[in-house]
């Protein structure tokens, strides 16, 4: 079969070439268009974001913690201050077996359990992209030793800062308090923006009252790194603006002169300057050391501290609650005068008991065999029980409650630290609010010498007896008398009050009461007589002895066979010089008995102190 011979047609091939080059330059075409449109999408529109994202990978921001204020004393002692110190931080995220390298940062550094318990707290609470500090405090020696080894643990670092130190220990911990890490509970009370970079905040006292003027403002820092994260160079930074420092009304040196004579017996004692209402000595007893919270606690301390009978973290001076006793004497008696229910010449026979009209049961008197013939100011001398239940029944307690709130019993004296107790100032509509309960003309006979419903707290006993002193002028009690900027250029800012004025219808009332007090120390008779040996000054003062639990009618308080914490307290207040009072004080000594066997004594050594440092 002779070949056939095939011939091309050169034109359809032509045109099939045409229609596939023009799809394909159609194609290709609409390729450019979509390539230069996300071009200039990426290049116009959206090149703020990717700029944006693009910086995020390049630039870090870190805070910058400022530094927190400093603490003084009116004289200028620090009280808390800020220590250099170097901590061990692991950023979760960076660590690939977490286990493992505790175990080997353990062979070089040591590591407590409460160390790993607390890291592992954190975690919890942390984001994994964020450090978490490990250990705190670690020596020079510690740091040179990771140094050696740092390529070996990638994600863990050592970082410098500064650390809260109180210098002086446990020196007016229950004014000053503490710092202690940030937890879940202060992350929805603060400004966390303000808080970036920022560990520690304050937890009670002072440091947790002005924790905004102590704190400061954080700063940033804005930072170029490489794609391994290390550190290029700083583009910008805004400054941290350091906290206030501030200046305390306290004085160590009496401070710690009342934490002395307490030693450690449990109670408290406020001494103030009842001309201005700036706190000298706020002590509660007994104390612990702060700095043993500041960087978390062991488990076994804080037990130690929390199970201990004598509550030393629980702050007596601002919250502690107690029968005023026999001390809440010469202020119902002045509002007797005041209230014209009595006169200071008026006076009753005490047979070592009272009895209401119609009544069978007796009130007992402290004094078995009786006062005999008590006027106001013998009443108040001898602290006789009998003449104040008349006196009492006299007023009846409405006015009683009237007349002693002016004086701030029955509410918070307004002192700068958080958590004060309020106390408690009983009447009638109180009762029957409270207690759904009619009111008793007996419980008014136990409220006249300070028992019975009525509580007041140390800082309200010691206002009251400053206000007392000044005739009338009851000033805020203040423990904090100025910040101070850390910027010179920025005069301190002082902070005080004005005084309110008690209205007075006769001076000569309130003098008898002075008189009286006076008479408690150096009278022939005074419960209190035996401080008033060998002083150089006149002191005004008023012993109280406060039943911790009641006695039935014909029951005897035996303080040898019961047990020493349903023992008495033993109270105290006074101010000196009487006529100049400079210092005004009240103090409280837990189950210590009779008011002018313990209570007494202790004032007048802090009193000596003050007064007369060189006798």
């Amino acid at each position: 079969m002779p070949n056939r011979v095939t011939i091309k047609d050169y034109l359809f091939e032509s045109h099939l070439f045409m229609r596939r080059a023009v799809v394909a330059l159609i194609f290709s075409g609409l390729l450019l268009v979509a390539l230069i449109s996300r071009l200039v999408f990426l290049q116009v529109f959206a090149h703020e974001r990717f700029s944006t994202l693009s910086d995020d990978n390049r630039i870090k921001i870190q805070p910058l913690a400022p530094n927190r204020g400093l603490i003084f004393d009116r004289n200028g002692v620090i009280l808390a201050e800020n220590l250099p110190s170097y901590r061990l931080e692991i950023t979760p995220e960076l660590v690939k077996d977490l286990d493992t390298v505790l175990n080997n940062l353990s062979q070089i550094i040591t590591l407590k359990d409460i160390d790993r318990k607390r890291f592992h707290k954190l975690r919890k609470q942390t984001p994994s992209f964020k450090p978490i500090p490990l250990r705190f405090h670690l020596s020079d020696q510690e740091v040179a030793q990771f140094a050696v080894d740092r390529h070996r643990f990638p994600g863990v670092d050592i970082v410098a800062g500064l650390s809260r130190h109180y210098p002086q220990g446990s020196l007016g911990v229950h004014a000053l308090g503490y710092v202690g890490r940030l937890d879940e509970r202060d992350l929805l009370k603060i400004d966390t923006s303000n808080y970036s970079g920022t560990t520690h905040i304050g937890k009670t006292g002072i440091e947790k009252t002005y924790e905004n003027t102590l704190h400061g403002t954080t700063g940033y820092s804005h930072i170029e790194t490489n794609a391994e994260g290390r550190i290029l160079r700083t583009l910008k930074r805004i400054p941290p603006v350091p906290g206030n420092d501030i200046h305390l009304t306290i004085d160590a040196k009496l401070q710690g002169k009342v934490e002395e004579v307490f030693g450690q017996t449990a109670g408290a004692a406020v001494a103030l300057n009842p001309n201005t209402g700036e706190i000298l000595a706020f002590a509660s007893l007994p104390i612990y050391d702060p700095n043993l919270f500041v960087n978390g606690i062991d488990i076994e301390t804080y037990q130690q501290l929390q199970n201990d009978d004598k509550q030393p973290l629980f702050n007596r001076a601002l919250r502690g609650q107690y029968p005023p006793g026999s001390t809440i004497k010469p202020f119902v008696a002045l509002g007797a005068l005041e209230r014209h229910s009595k006169t200071e010449h008026d006076s009753i026979f005490c047979p070592g008991y009272y009895q209401l009209p119609g009544k069978d049961r007796k009130y007992r008197d402290w004094k078995k065999t009786g006062h005999g013939t008590m006027s106001m100011v013998s009443a108040i001398t001898q602290s006789c029980d009998v003449y104040f239940y008349d006196l009492a029944n006299t007023m009846g307690i409405d006015q009683l409650h009237d007349y002693l709130s002016l004086f701030g019993f029955g509410k918070r004296s307004g002192i700068d630290i958080s958590g004060e107790a309020s106390g408690l100032l009983p009447s009638q509509a109180w009762k029957q609010k409270n207690r759904d309960q009619p009111w008793y003309p007996g419980e008014t006979l136990i409220t006249g010498i300070g028992q019975g419903f009525m509580l007041t707290t140390p800082i309200q006993l010691a206002s009251a007896t400053a206000t007392l002193a000044t005739f009338g002028q009851h000033i805020k009690p203040r423990i904090v008398i100025e910040t101070q900027s850390a910027d010179p250029k920025k005069a301190p800012a002082a902070l005080t009050e004005g005084a309110k004025q008690i209205a007075i219808n006769e001076y000569s009332h309130w003098q008898t009461i002075i008189h009286s007090m006076q008479n408690v120390v150096h009278g022939k008779r005074g419960t209190a007589r035996r401080i008033g040996v060998n002083v150089s000054y006149t002191i005004a003062g008023k012993t109280g002895t406060a039943q911790v639990f009641g006695l039935k009618e014909e029951e005897k308080y035996d303080a040898e066979t019961i047990a020493e914490k349903l023992r008495d307290h033993s109270l105290f207040i006074a101010f000196a010089p009487a006529d100049n009072p400079q210092i005004a004080i009240a103090a409280i000594v837990e189950n210590g008995g009779s008011g002018s066997a313990v209570a007494a004594p202790l004032v007048r050594k802090i009193i000596d102190f003050w007064l007369a440092p060189d006798s």
